[in-house]
């Protein structure tokens, strides 16, 4: 071997064996970065942060949203739309006044499922909830704008899951939470600016590419949390490594990454933001994700420690911590893995939402009266929805199909005007009759609420400038 090859191959370990030492995990960098940001700042120059701060064009009412996304495809006539004549026709045929419907799995001669569900009148604006809410609807009617005559273009679920979150049934891309962050940045400089928190049973049928940043830079990529109790590992200083040693890292890391750095290669230059984003969430996020300081008051509204409700309480709360501290977008997942394990009810309907609602009603519940009681609800936008709702006939006897025609979401805080219903489906919940309002509208009425206009918020691809809403969407003008 060449002695220059003898000298390469030794400095090339001393390098990797420097970082591995020093530079342990994306969490293990933070803490001398934010020691030293003074002599940091003599250091060279690093790439300008894509994710700072940008002000709105529009009037906004929001800075946040909160997305509690429902997988699996809730049931609008077993949660938020009460459907007598569904109940009085059960076990008959579907009337031929109603219309078509294309389903997965339903044969033509199924026949019309009731609901064993009891509706109550909530709050001073009298909206009707199922008795699967009952937390949700004692306490938080009046804030929730309930939208009865959603609709999108899939019966399948990942089709359709991309559509929930891109507005476009096919992957590739961007989700509405890196759109969100494209276009106004990030109030926190140690925390993600956007957020998946999935649920611990596991990966749904959209997978990653339904939260993803698609072809927007992957800068504005999701930050996903494991679905555990330490959702972000490797926070802490590695034993053994002193502030000394940590800072000769941190000089070194940014020394290589401008040497090798492309200005056009996106993938390094985000890479490159991960690390400065990883050297400052040492500071902030151990507090924002150890819930053990909050008060026990706090943990009881969320049922924090209790089952069902303890790892959607867990993760519901630190989605409130997470928009306190300036994260713009946070998605919390309840249902993973099977279709038994979301909100996918095929073989018994019954069992399946009891069960699903058992685990929510509580923790959703006491996101809203959180964040209303910090004053956080007015620049917070709270979603609540499926990627479709569920069938008026029965499947398999006792369970329901997927059903994109007419189902119901609801939204709170950021501005929007709770204690009302927006919208209605037929007599057996089967089409969005009065004033139907497609997943597009829904995102074009998030992006109005965060001051973001839907044809001016832009990406050039493929020789077009693409938007969210793909095909222009509308402001559901009712709740704003």
């Amino acid at each position: 071997m060449h002695p220059d090859a003898h000298e390469h191959a030794r400095l090339t370990r001393t390098r990797r064996e420097f970082l591995r030492d020093a530079c342990c995990g994306f969490g293990g960098l933070a803490f001398a970065a934010m020691l030293n940001a003074q002599s940091l700042r003599g250091a060279p120059a690093v790439v300008a942060n894509p994710l700072a701060p940008k002000l709105p064009p529009l009037p906004a009412k929001a800075k946040s949203v909160i997305f509690l996304f429902m997988a699996g495809g809730p049931s609008h006539v077993e949660t938020f739309d009460p459907k007598p004549l569904l109940n009085e026709l059960s076990g008959q045929p579907r009337p031929k006044e109603f219309g078509e419907a294309k389903y997965q799995f339903i044969q033509s001669t199924a026949k019309l499922l009731g609901t064993k569900r009891t509706f109550k009148k909530y709050g001073q604006s009298g909206i009707e909830v199922s008795d699967l809410f009952p937390r949700l609807g004692a306490n938080c009617a009046d804030e929730m704008a309930v939208i009865r005559s959603c609709y999108g273009n899939s019966v399948v679920h990942s089709a359709a899951q991309y559509e929930l979150f891109s507005g476009r049934v096919v992957p590739g891309a961007p989700s509405m939470g890196s759109w969100i962050t494209y276009g106004l940045g990030s109030e926190s400089d140690s925390l993600p600016s956007y957020v998946v928190m999935p649920d611990p049973d596991g990966a749904l049928p959209g997978g990653q590419p339904m939260y993803s940043q698609g072809f927007l830079p992957a800068i504005y990529q999701p930050t996903m949390f494991r679905p555990t109790a330490k959702p972000v590992l490797n926070l802490d200083l590695p034993p053994g490594v002193s502030l000394k040693e940590r800072r000769e890292a941190l000089d070194l890391l940014h020394h290589l990454n401008e040497t090798a750095r492309d200005a056009h290669d996106e993938e390094f230059s985000a890479r490159m933001n991960a690390y400065d984003l990883a050297f400052r969430m040492q500071t902030e996020a151990p507090e924002v994700l150890d819930l053990s300081k909050e008060p026990q008051e706090t943990l009881d509204l969320y049922g924090v420690g209790v089952e069902p409700t303890n790892d959607y309480g867990r993760r519901c709360l630190m989605a409130r911590k997470l928009v306190e501290k300036g994260v713009r977008f946070v998605c919390v997942v309840s249902g993973g893995g099977s279709g038994k394990l979301t909100w996918d009810g095929h073989d018994d309907i019954e069992e399946n939402h009891l069960r699903m609602a058992s685990q929510t009603d509580q923790p959703m519940a006491g996101l809203l009266q959180d964040l209303k009681r910090r004053g956080l609800l007015d620049s917070t936008l709270v979603l609540w929805g499926g990627e479709f709702g569920r069938s008026p006939e029965a499947e398999s006897g006792k369970g329901r199909d997927h059903h994109n025609l007419g189902f119901s979401m609801w939204l709170a805080g950021g501005g929007v005007k709770g204690g009302q219903v927006v919208g209605a489906t037929d007599a057996i919940g089967l089409q969005a009759i009065d004033r139907p309002y497609h997943l597009r509208d829904v995102h074009t009425t998030i992006l109005n609420q965060l001051g973001l206009d839907q044809n001016k918020l832009t990406y050039p691809h493929l020789g077009r400038n693409e938007r969210l809403t793909f095909v222009e969407g509308k402001v559901i003008k009712e709740i704003v």
